[in-house]
């Protein structure tokens, strides 16, 4: 029997949204195939939030295989980005779980949801190369135009941080003081 865990979520709850808008249909869609459910992840957050509790421990239990298949109500109810979707499918993909949207009637097992799984990965790979592509033409343009490219340098009076270590100040005083990242301090002063 197929074990299926269950993500939902929504943003806030004070503004009439509920949970069960979403874990009633995706009940009864694994009731209806005679499946079992592993676990049921809600979280009440925004999804913009690289970190949410129970998509946390979700991929946790993913990467132990706890469970055969993930379904969610949409994608954007799972996903914060393409990019988070497209991982996350590759992961699933790699662990042999199953992803199901219930919306959008995607579901990687079968024949169809792997090609749009497939067309999706293609688009993404293709915006990635496409981004790379446009860092690298604007650092060559940079560099044409004599732009100095990285962190600005900053200016370290050695005379002063010598004075300060005779009194006995630490690099980590020191750096407080003046301001600076320890590191920057040790390249110009041996320790």
């Amino acid at each position: 029997m197929k074990k299926v865990a269950i993500y939902a979520r929504v943003s806030t709850v004070d503004k009439g949204q509920d949970l069960d808008t979403q874990l009633l249909p995706l009940k009864e869609y694994v009731s209806n195939r005679g499946w079992q459910i592993h676990e049921i992840y809600t979280d009440q957050i925004s999804g913009s939030k690289e970190s949410r509790p129970a998509l946390n421990q979700l991929m946790n239990d993913a990467h132990k295989r706890k469970f055969d298949c993930l379904l969610v109500f949409r994608f954007d109810r799972f996903a914060r980005s393409t990019k988070h979707l497209i991982n996350s499918l590759e992961l699933f993909q790699s662990l042999n779980i199953d992803f199901i949207s219930y919306n959008e009637n995607i579901d990687t097992s079968t024949p169809a949801g792997k090609m749009m799984f497939t067309l999706i990965s293609a688009f993404a790979e293709f915006e990635r190369s496409i981004i790379v592509e446009r860092v690298k033409a604007g650092l060559e343009k940079a560099r044409i135009k004599g732009r100095k490219l990285g962190r600005p340098r900053v200016e370290v009076d050695v005379k002063q941080i010598l004075n300060f270590r005779e009194k006995g100040l630490s690099f980590r005083q020191i750096a407080e003081k003046l301001h600076i990242p320890r590191s920057t301090l040790q390249k110009y002063v041996p320790g």
